[in-house]
C-alpha cells in the first residue's frame, strides 16, 4: 500500500508509475477527489471544534449559549461520521494501487521488454531427438497426468515412484542449502485469513485467482495460500521489532494453490503451470537502506540452487509492464527447457520496499528509537515442479533414462532413473 502522504505530495510520480505499468490512472483521480473531500471535512471539523471552545463560557451558560453549543455538537458529530466514511473509501481505494517502481526498472509493456542481465551454463547439445518432461514422465511411469485429471481435474498431477522421490529430494536439498546460509526454516499454515492475504497484496484485487474455503464462525473466510510468501511475510504483522534483529531471513516449503485463470497454451504443458505445486520460498525483512543489497543476495541464493544442479539459466530484470502488483523491482530466473528450445521462469525475486509492510503493519525501532516500516523481499528458491521438469529434460539420456544430478544422488540412492 502506498502512503497517503506520498500520493498527495508526489501525485505526478505515482501517476508516472501507473502509466509505466500500463495501469489506468482513473483510480488515482478518484482517490485524489475523495481525499480532498475528506480533508475539507477534517478542516471544517477542526474549525467547528475551535468555535465550540470559543463559545463555551467560563461560568454558567445561558440558554442561548446552550442551544448554540448543542447545534455545533450535532453538526460536528454528523461531519465526523462523513469524515470516517470518506477515510474508509480512501483506504479501500488505496488497496488497489500497485507499488511504485524503482528508477532502474526498465520501462516496457510486456515480457518482450524485459532486460537480460546474464546467462549461466551452456545448453547441452543432444545427438538424439529430445523429449518434453511430460513425455519423459509418462515413459518412465513417474508422472501420471491422466490420474491427476481423474482425481482433481485439469492441471493436477500424480507423482509416482522416483517422480515423488525426486520432488521430495529437491525440497530437502533446497531447504538444507538455504538453511546453511542463515535462513530460518519455517513450516507455516497453508490456510490463512483474509487479513493475511491483504497484507501481502493478494487481496482485494486478485480474489478471483484464489481458492477459498467456506466461512466458519471461528476463523471466518480462509484461503489456500498461493505461495509461502503470504504466511511467512505476515509472521510479524502488527508487530514492532528491534532494529538490531534485522535483516531476518526465512525459507519455507509449502504446497501452493492457484486458479491460474486465463492461462492457456504451451506454458501450461506438463508441470509448468499447475493448480497445485510445491515450492521453497525465500523471504526477507530488511532495513530500507539495505534492501537493494538484500535483493541481490536473495537472487544469488536462488541462482545457487540452479548452479548446484548444473541447470542452464538466465537472469532477467522485469520491465515496468511485467512487474507484479506489489513489487518495485524484480529479477526473474529462467531455466533452459530443451524441448521448447527456450528459457522458462523458475524463480521470481522481488523487492517490495515498504509496500507490504504498510499493509501488514510490520515495523522496527531504529537506533534513535524511531518506528519505521521494514522492507520486505521474497523469491522462489525454487519452484519444485519446474525444477523437476528442467532436470528431466536437461538430464535425459538416449536410452530414455535420466541421469540424476550429482548432488541429488545421495537423496535418491541412485545415479540413474530407468524405465520400470
Amino acid at each position: 500500500m502506498l502512503a497517503a502522504k506520498m500520493i498527495r505530495e508526489e501525485e505526478s510520480f505515482v501517476r508516472k508509475c501507473l502509466q509505466a505499468r500500463k495501469q489506468d490512472t482513473v483510480i488515482l483521480d478518484e482517490w485524489i477527489k475523495e481525499d480532498k473531500e475528506y480533508r475539507e471535512i477534517l478542516t471544517k471539523v477542526e474549525q467547528l471544534k475551535a468555535e465550540q471552545n470559543r463559545l463555551t463560557p467560563k461560568g454558567k451558560p445561558t440558554q442561548e449559549q446552550l442551544n448554540q453549543l448543542k447545534e455545533l455538537s450535532e453538526t460536528i458529530k454528523q461531519l465526523m461520521v462523513e469524515q470516517k466514511e470518506k477515510q474508509a473509501v480512501c483506504e479501500q481505494k488505496s488497496l488497489y494501487f500497485p507499488n511504485v517502481i524503482t528508477e532502474d526498472t526498465p520501462i516496457g509493456e510486456c515480457s518482450d521488454n524485459n532486460i537480460e542481465v546474464f546467462k549461466w551454463g551452456e545448453p547441452k547439445k543432444f545427438d538424439f531427438e529430445v523429449k518434453s518432461h511430460d513425455q519423459i514422465g509418462k515413459d518412465l511411469d513417474i508422472l501420471d497426468f491422466e490420474r491427476g485429471v481423474k482425481l482433481s481435474g485439469s492441471r493436477f498431477t500424480v507423482y509416482k515412484g522416483y517422480g515423488a522421490k525426486l520432488e521430495r529430494a529437491l525440497i530437502n536439498f533446497m531447504l538444507e542449502t538455504h538453511s546453511a546460509k542463515g535462513y530460518l526454516e519455517i513450516l507455516p499454515p497453508f490456510l490463512v485469513t483474509r487479513q493475511t492475504m491483504q497484507g501481502t497484496g493478494q487481496l482485494p484485487k486478485f480474489e478471483e485467482d484464489l481458492y477459498k474455503c467456506a466461512s466458519d464462525e471461528e476463523s471466518g473466510q480462509l484461503y489456500l495460500i498461493p505461495t509461502a510468501e503470504v504466511p511467512v511475510t505476515n509472521l510479524y504483522a502488527d508487530e514492532i521489532m528491534l532494529g538490531e534483529s534485522l535483516p531476518k531471513l526465512f525459507c519455507a516449503y509449502t504446497p501452493c494453490f492457484r486458479k491460474e485463470a486465463g492461462s492457456y497454451g504451451k506454458d501450461t504443458a506438463g508441470l509448468i503451470r499447475q493448480h497445485q505445486f510445491n515450492k521453497v520460498e525465500l523471504v526477507m525483512y530488511s532495513k530500507p537502506e539495505e534492501s537493494m543489497q538484500m535483493l541481490e543476495k536473495l537472487t544469488a541464493d536462488a541462482e545457487d540452487i540452479l548452479q548446484k544442479l548444473e541447470l542452464p539459466y538466465r537472469k532477467v530484470q522485469l520491465c515496468s509492464g511485467d512487474l507484479g502488483f506489489s513489487s518495485a523491482k524484480t529479477y526473474d530466473l529462467e531455466v533452459w527447457l530443451p524441448s521448447q528450445n527456450t528459457y522458462r521462469e523458475i524463480s521470481s525475486c522481488s523487492n517490495f520496499l515498504d509496500f507490504q509492510a504498510r499493509r501488514a503493519k510490520i515495523r522496527y525501532k531504529d537506533a534513535q528509537s524511531n518506528t519505521t516500516l521494514v522492507h520486505t523481499l521474497n523469491g522462489s528458491g525454487l519452484a519444485i515442479g519446474r525444477t523437476v521438469a528442467a532436470i528431466l529434460e536437461n538430464y535425459q539420456q538416449k536410452d530414455g533414462s535420466i541421469k540424476v544430478p550429482f548432488l541429488l544422488q545421495d537423496y535418491l540412492k541412485t545415479e540413474i532413473i530407468n524405465i520400470n
